[in-house]
């Protein structure tokens, strides 16, 4: 079955957001909402997809790599041994994402944040920041990492986003989830001094999943672990409505998501 929209229904899909980043009124805003990311690692570590090879790649031969906000490990689990990599660490600010990671992979984790990461200077020869540098005081992380990354090393932060420029329907399923972590097509994140820009990789894949999967992705994104129960029932019944008879898909019929990931090597300025 096709997934394309009826086009009698085409003019309700507004165009993408033209975002570079998800916006936060404060930085109390932003704290709250990365905060949602305190439950629910199980389910996300199920839910979320892990990241094409080619992100991993970006620090092949890295002596000792530190994962930041590794959540429960969909990047961490490409790197090691087999990526080149001698020595990898890994922190996020959830304790019960660290407990999952550690459950899933041996590598050395603790809590801390990408704004304090409770090493030593120039510890590490590489840091990774998967789907969670928008969650980061920029300013502050880009001076933290500085500190603990060697003076060669290098920092790579990767993203997979919902390819929503690729297909309607996908947009309309970002909104009616929620998923707040949409950067537009083309978006370069923002990094502090002395980081620059040294290249960047853009890849477009697809995902095999079905209705159901698409709703355990929804309870993985922060305005669900944020929402009150009325609420959590409504962005139920909304995707129901959407995939079921909006869509016309059957229960666990085979879908295929098109995402897209963004990541971006920096070098000292």
């Amino acid at each position: 079955m096709s997934t394309q929209p009826n086009p009698e229904n085409f003019p309700s899909y507004r165009a993408p957001s033209r975002a570079s980043n998800p916006r936060f009124s404060t930085r109390v805003a932003r704290s709250d909402a990365g905060a949602a990311f305190q439950r629910g690692a199980k389910n996300y570590d199920d839910a979320r997809p892990g990241y094409p090879k080619e992100v991993a790649g970006l620090v092949r031969g890295f002596s000792r790599v530190l994962d930041v906000g590794a959540g429960s490990g969909k990047l961490t689990r490409d790197l090691g041994p087999r990526n080149g990599n001698e020595r990898v660490f890994a922190i996020d600010p959830s304790q019960e994402m660290c407990e999952v990671l550690r459950a899933n992979i041996a590598v050395p984790v603790w809590r801390a944040t990408a704004e304090a990461t409770a090493l030593p200077n120039s510890c590490v020869d590489a840091a990774v920041c998967a789907q969670a540098w928008h969650w980061c005081d920029v300013g502050a992380a880009s001076s933290e990492l500085d500190r603990v990354i060697a003076p060669h090393g290098r920092l790579v932060l990767a993203w997979n986003t919902l390819a929503v420029e690729a297909d309607p329907w996908l947009l309309r399923l970002s909104r009616i989830m929620h998923s707040g972590d949409i950067h537009r097509a083309g978006f370069v994140p923002e990094v502090s001094a002395p980081w620059r820009l040294e290249k960047d990789l853009r890849l477009q894949w697809a995902q095999a999943t079905t209705p159901e999967g698409l709703h355990e992705l929804m309870h993985t994104r922060a305005y669900w672990l944020r929402a009150k129960p009325h609420i959590r029932e409504r962005m139920t019944h909304n995707l129901n409505w959407y995939l079921f008879e909006h869509m016309g898909f059957a229960p666990n019929q085979e879908l295929e998501i098109i995402y897209r990931t963004d990541a971006f090597t920096y070098a000292r300025g």
